[in-house]
């Protein structure tokens, strides 16, 4: 029996060559910080997660001299190890790293790719592209998205919020960009809880005298489930949201007050919790949609439920330095290998060399029982 004996938290960067950012701010050089957790069995495997996880000190006693195979088993113990703080934010993310890193385990000791260990008969996950542009000049805005439409996407989504004509103006040049003779692209605008229920209805109104939106995500706070009412009631377009929400109670209230039309779930959050949302989300005859995170690990698990639609892909080829994965963005979507696990693999030497350069002096931690 495979049990877990220790683990090591590394952190890498990724480059993506430009401005990235939305309506609350921007990274204008690019670089963004990539948190690594790797889980280290007796046997010699080791389980990677990604996300932040900076409570992992208190957590991985659940984990410890545990079976990996045991994992929906040792998510709830972390759970209930957290009762009392609770575990929102910080505290999630940490969880879903774990949870990553023991799915990881599990579809390696069984020799199976992730995605077919979870049940899923297709390695292929329709998406959709997110440019992260809400900064971005009107010639590199365009010569982006160029880049997304050579890889076969016909669905995309603008980060917005700030200004309803900008917002109508580049989501008309999206649509010019992304539309072929006979197909219609799909068109979503994100505002990232920016607005009021008000306000959010006035500035999709506007939008929606020339352009269809396929939905409107997050127009509001994440937690006003009758201000997403509102909005849902005065749109068109879908409304999206749910990717900043921590655990199924989070979601109860939008399902009561009927104020989401696509339950979305952040892929930081590991592959438990989408699951479990997926089915929550299925029994309310609601569709699912997957919110990118590096290296997009939990889209192992898109096509193991009945009703996840697309999933969100931000990098083309960009990837965090140190990384290599088994996977490929192309027709639209990602297109998942079969290496056993989810496939992606941490170069130690060159991320912790990455780690000494001063610009990136975050420490190594590492537990070895």
């Amino acid at each position: 029996m495979s049990k877990i004996i220790g683990y090591t938290s590394l952190q890498t960067i990724q480059r993506w060559g430009r401005p990235i950012g939305d309506v609350h701010g921007s990274t204008a050089n690019g670089v963004t910080p990539v948190h690594i957790l790797l889980l280290h069995t007796d046997d010699g495997l080791t389980g990677v997660g990604l996300g932040p996880h900076a409570g992992v000190d208190r957590l991985f006693p659940v984990v410890e001299g545990q079976d990996p195979r045991a994992v929906t088993a040792l998510y709830d113990r972390m759970i209930t190890r957290v009762f009392k703080a609770g575990h929102g934010g910080g505290t999630f993310s940490t969880i879903g790293a774990v949870d990553l890193a023991l799915w990881d385990l599990k579809a390696q000791l069984a020799g199976e790719p992730l995605w077919q260990h979870l049940g899923a008969a297709d390695p292929f996950v329709p998406g959709y592209a997110s440019a992260l542009d809400f900064d971005l000049d009107d010639g590199t805005f365009m010569a982006v998205h160029r880049a997304y439409v050579a890889r076969g996407f016909r669905a995309v989504k603008l980060k917005g919020g700030a200004d309803a004509r900008r917002d109508l103006a580049r989501l008309k040049l999206l649509r010019q960009i992304y539309a072929r003779p006979g197909v219609e692209p799909v068109l979503m605008l994100d505002v990232n809880e920016a607005l009021t229920a008000k306000e959010a209805v006035r500035h999709v109104g506007l939008i929606e005298r020339e352009i269809d939106l396929t939905w409107i995500e997050e127009p509001v706070r994440r937690w006003d489930a009758p201000g997403l009412a509102t909005v849902r009631a005065g749109v068109r377009a879908a409304v999206a949201t749910g990717e900043n929400l921590t655990g199924l109670e989070s979601f109860a209230p939008l399902f009561r007050a009927d104020a989401v039309d696509v339950v979305q779930a952040s892929m930081v959050y590991g592959i438990t919790h989408f699951m479990r949302l997926a089915a929550a989300a299925h029994l309310h005859n609601l569709p699912v949609s997957l919110v990118s995170y590096r290296c997009n690990l939990v889209a192992h698990a898109a096509n193991a439920v009945a009703n996840h639609r697309l999933c969100e892909i931000k990098e083309l080829t960009e990837q965090p330095e140190g990384l290599s994965l088994d996977q490929e963005v192309v027709d639209g979507g990602l297109r998942l290998g079969r290496t056993p696990g989810h496939g992606v693999r941490v170069d130690r030497a060159a991320v912790e060399a990455l780690m000494r350069e001063p610009a990136n002096q975050a420490g190594e931690k590492c537990r070895l029982g």
